[in-house]
């Protein structure tokens, strides 16, 4: 690697993947001009799912979330047929193969969920029994706790495809992150963004993760200069509550962390996958302890039944 001066990134082959690569491709030769850098474009089991559902009688929630979209993406780092994978870091479980690592996480975009419509500029607009679009289990529970009147239904595809159906008016409102938008140029389409306080984000909403080999020195001395620090205490904050909380990219649990100064303050909440019931905590700590942090928060959460909610 130091002598070729050369790194393969393994991406999925969506609009938005392929834009997220280029950015970290962007950062790379932005840091060291030279090196020669080329996308490994793949279809992954998740995509398979999400645009052929009728292929199959699995949910990908039965199959394993979202945990989908990073298989053939892992095993082309583990093979050798790549040097990094570039994931949103949202759709990264808590645990994967022990010999990768998360090595870098691009500064943070937008981390707010925002809602999209042709008609209605907010959630609150929407008349009674209107359909609103969407993947998110937790955003599902999140629509159901403010507008139980209205009727949530799945929406997959890319976000052009999601864009499409509503546009077609097979819903009146459909629910996306900020991020994946702001990325692709797209925000004239956002009617309403919704506020920590209405919808709290994923947990690693809005932040590009860069996965490697452990140990592979070259790489991580490349990706080093990529590492947005804050950023990487927050999200450590996040998972940590995640894991603990035997969380998955499926279940329905938000979590976010802000910096101010030495403190990280990380909130946490819980939805009850069947009632609108949310279970909410949170804490602040020194920035030198972020796990820690995130620990205490999902312990509060677990004292109040988070395990129950989420089995």
């Amino acid at each position: 690697m130091a002598q070729s001066q050369q790194i393969r990134i393994a991406t999925r082959q969506s609009e938005l993947a392929m834009r997220q690569s280029e950015i970290v491709k962007t950062a790379l030769k932005r840091h060291f001009p030279e090196l020669i850098i080329n996308l490994v474009p793949m279809t992954t089991t998740g995509d398979q799912m999400l645009f052929y559902p009728a292929a199959t009688s699995t949910s990908m929630a039965e199959a394993g979330g979202k945990g989908l979209f990073i298989k053939e993406l892992e095993a082309a780092l583990l093979a050798g047929e790549a040097d990094i994978a570039v994931h949103s870091l949202k759709d990264m479980p808590a645990e994967f193969a022990p010999e990768l690592e998360l090595s870098a996480f691009l500064e943070r975009d937008d981390p707010r969920d925002v809602l999209i419509s042709p008609q209605y500029p907010s959630l609150l607009d929407l008349p009674a029994g209107a359909v609103i679009g969407t993947s998110s289990l937790r955003r599902t529970q999140m629509v159901k706790f403010i507008r139980p009147d209205c009727d949530v239904k799945p929406l997959r595809g890319n976000v052009n495809t999601r864009l499409a159906k509503l546009n077609t008016g097979e819903y009146d409102a459909i629910i996306l992150a900020a991020a994946g938008l702001h990325r692709l140029g797209l925000d004239e389409n956002i009617q309403h963004y919704f506020s920590p306080e209405e919808s709290l984000p994923a947990i690693g909403q809005g932040v590009i993760a860069i996965q490697s080999r452990r140990g592979d020195k070259a790489i991580k001395k490349l990706l080093t200069p990529l590492d947005h620090h804050p950023t990487h205490l927050c999200v450590l904050a996040e998972r940590a509550m995640n894991k603990l909380l035997g969380g998955n990219c499926h279940s329905p649990i938000a979590g976010y962390a802000t910096l101010a100064f030495d403190k990280l303050l990380l909130r946490g909440w819980v939805y009850d996958k069947h009632n609108a019931i949310i279970l909410k905590s949170q804490a602040e700590g020194n920035i030198r302890d972020p796990e820690k942090i995130g620990a205490t928060v999902a312990k509060l959460l677990l004292a109040q039944g988070a395990a129950e909610l989420l089995e």
